[in-house]
């Protein structure tokens, strides 16, 4: 199974825990069975038949993963990172 990492404001979710071991094949399939273990969460990922725009998917080290169709394989991390914005501009 996946090991997928918490982000740590949603881990009120996950009662606290950090990773988690998720069983599928695509990323589709792990947010359907995280949800199902953690209700909820994948409301927190997910929007319009894709992942939320405020989050970045990192599978096995590989940034910007695009759609649910993605294939994970049996010993893949899976990272859920807030995006981060703001600063100042300087034009």
């Amino acid at each position: 199974m996946a090991t997928v990492w918490i982000p740590s404001l949603m881990r009120s979710l996950t009662h606290g825990v950090e990773k988690v071991t998720v069983p599928g094949s695509t990323l589709g399939e792990i947010l359907d069975n995280l949800d199902k273990a953690y209700p909820g969460l994948k409301n927190r990922l997910y929007e319009e038949g894709r992942i939320t725009p405020h989050i970045t998917v990192v599978v096995d080290g590989e940034m910007g993963i695009q759609g649910l169709w993605y294939p994970v394989r049996e010993q893949s991390e899976i990272h859920f990172l807030p995006v981060i914005s703001g600063g100042i501009d300087l034009d």
